[in-house]
């Protein structure tokens, strides 16, 4: 086989095209063109939507640290918040994107950002799912549960444990209060869009002896199912799967409901 430089390379393929003609060469600069739209897309909003002919589902990425009111260092990996409201907005509003698969590896961050987010994914009409890669941790939970239906991959983790603050905090019974408040926010809303009770998941915020450095649990894959956090263990193609089925069914609902008119 023979082997090519960088340069020689992209000469040879160059002179290749040019050989095709005219027909050929539109529909490889359309092509390319294409590319690059969808490759700018995923860099600047970590997002893509993607098509079959007969589901076009909007595929969105929550990484790394969940960036709020303050912005994080620049060598960390973030999803900001101001970027992901109004592609939430734009995805329910488009008549176009029929559901939304949201994928998560996401070590938490800012909780009001996290529950915010959260709160816009539970409250969309389109069909959503979410899967849990590598980790959804800390308020990463809120978001795996707020799709319509949520699936973690088997060697995924997700670690719970109660709300922290990494700046100065007075010790007084305010304070103290507010973030009791703020934990009974996050149980709730954990409850309210999944299989366990708000009770149970509180225990396992509170669990002693299995973190080192704090007080929670870690879950991984098959236990987050069994505990009732999580829907099922899968990986991407049975979350594509349940979410085309859920399109599938949305649209059966909505002409039943047209022709009912």
């Amino acid at each position: 086989m023979k082997s090519y430089s960088y340069n020689e390379k992209s000469d040879t393929l160059f002179e290749n095209k040019k050989k095709k003609g005219n027909k050929s060469d539109k529909k490889n600069d359309e092509s390319e063109c294409v590319d690059e739209e969808v490759f700018e897309e995923i860099e600047n909003s970590g997002s893509v939507v993607v098509s079959d002919n007969s589901h076009r589902i909007h595929c969105l990425t929550i990484i790394g640290e969940i960036e709020g009111h303050i912005e994080s260092p620049p060598q960390n990996k973030t999803t900001k918040y101001e970027h992901v409201i109004p592609r939430l907005v734009a995805i329910e509003e488009d008549e176009k994107t029929e559901g939304l698969l949201v994928i998560l590896n996401t070590v938490g961050g800012d909780i009001e950002a996290g529950l915010a987010l959260a709160e816009l994914m539970a409250g969309m009409k389109k069909p959503t799912v979410s899967l849990v890669l590598g980790g959804g941790h800390s308020i990463g939970v809120p978001l795996a549960v707020a799709a319509k239906y949520s699936f973690i991959a088997p060697s995924a983790s997700m670690t719970i444990h109660p709300v922290r603050s990494n700046g100065i905090t007075l010790g007084v019974r305010q304070s103290f209060e507010y973030f009791q408040r703020m934990q009974q926010r996050i149980n709730n809303f954990v409850a309210a869009n999944s299989n366990i009770s708000a009770e149970r998941y509180n225990s396992l915020v509170m669990t002693t002896g299995e973190l080192v450095m704090d007080v929670g649990t870690v879950l991984e894959g098959k236990k987050a199912v069994e505990v009732g956090l999580i829907d099922s263990v899968g990986s991407l193609s049975l979350a594509l799967e349940k979410l085309k089925e859920m399109i599938d069914e949305n649209r059966k609902e909505n002409d039943e409901e047209k022709s009912g008119e």
